[in-house]
């Protein structure tokens, strides 16, 4: 198994590129195989379905998304191509056919279509989406969408913008490369004012949303009707412990992973520094706190869990490490075991699936 890491780049951090490790499941560890250099803040990173061809969004200015060839042996990356991506992307994913990449691009308030080639190659992109408006914090002087992905049964694609507190839902035109606002449904949600949320997770039946809002430190819970793709907003909760106001300490949230069995749900805290824990009502979906475990380092804007489960890796931004965790399936506490990888400015964690 191999892990994937993207990382700022100067100016915004010291990162050289990609870093390709092995992953040793057994001791929860990390070896390096492969830096690839010069690819500018590769700050989120997605495969295609085959495991053959991984994507980057390189976050700056007039930014672009880039394309690699990958050796499923070996685990090392080849360069492909980039194309330009209509802003600075934080976010890309493949569409549910393989044949577009989805991107989010923070700066520039727009999300893009590109086509992609049989080989991974990226084409110029099929379609710009600019968003408009703003929010009542500092941070949403203007629009900024921050991940776009399909529901779990490809029907729907979805986007967050942190800048204005919605959520839009599309439906998806694969002939044309097209998000077409969704007439069926729900076509956008609008959450607490200053919220921003941020990124998202189904649960694995795909009924159920979890909204992390960066800016509230708060999760949004949402009934999802997978016919429709109709949104209805069941529960809010705390990702920082009862007591702790969030947003007066500077804590941001950046992201949220469901445990594979769908029990449980993991979102990060920047400024508390930590992993928040809940437990899922299998009823409802509603979430209880389980508790917090520290990420051993400051700024972990990105976490992943190994396709197993058993595993969470956490990526701390600002103190250039990634914490190993081993996850307890019935309890779902973390605890910090193996060793740590120095590596800096690390942001993206994306491990391979591997047979």
């Amino acid at each position: 198994m191999f892990v994937y890491v993207g990382a700022y780049t100067e100016p915004e951090g010291s990162g050289a590129g990609i870093e390709v490790f092995r992953f040793d499941a057994g001791a929860g560890a990390l070896s390096p195989v492969q830096t690839v250099a010069g690819v500018v803040s590769p700050t989120w990173l997605a495969l295609d379905d085959q495991q053959r061809v991984l994507f980057a969004a390189n976050e700056a200015d007039d930014g672009r998304v880039s394309s690699f060839a990958r050796n499923e042996t070996t685990g090392e990356l080849r360069p492909v191509n980039d194309q330009r991506a209509h802003g600075a992307p934080c976010y890309v994913r493949l569409d549910p056919s393989g044949q577009y990449v989805l991107a989010a691009n923070y700066t520039g308030s727009t999300v893009s279509v590109l086509p992609v080639d049989p080989d991974g190659r990226l084409r110029e992109a099929s379609q710009v989406i600019r968003y408009q408006g703003s929010g009542v914090r500092e941070e949403q002087e203007a629009a900024h969408p921050h991940m776009i992905s399909p529901s779990p049964d490809g029907r729907f694609i979805l986007v967050t913008d942190l800048g204005t507190d919605q959520v839009f839902v599309y439906r998806f035109d694969t002939a044309t490369g097209q998000l077409v606002p969704n007439d069926q449904g729900t076509a956008t949600v609008m959450e607490a004012p200053g919220s921003g949320p941020r990124h998202f997770a189904f649960a694995p039946h795909g009924r159920t949303l979890y909204v992390i809002n960066e800016l509230g430190s708060t999760v949004t819970v949402y009934d999802y009707e997978p016919e429709q793709g109709a949104l209805h907003a069941r529960q809010t909760i705390s990702t920082v412990p009862e007591g702790v106001d969030g947003p007066a300490i500077g804590n941001s949230c950046a992201h949220i992973v469901v445990s594979p069995d769908g029990r449980f749900v993991y979102g990060s805290n920047r400024g508390h520094d930590s992993i928040a824990i809940w437990s899922v009502d299998v009823g409802t979906g509603e979430l209880r706190s389980v508790g917090h475990e520290s990420t051993r380092g400051k700024t972990p804007r990105n976490f992943s869990l190994d396709p197993t489960g058993q595993w969470l890796l956490a990526a701390n931004q600002d103190s250039g490490t990634i914490v190993p965790f081993h996850r307890d399936p019935d309890t779902g506490r973390l605890t910090a075991s193996g060793p740590v990888t120095q590596t800096p400015s690390p942001v993206a964690i994306l491990f391979s699936v591997d047979q």
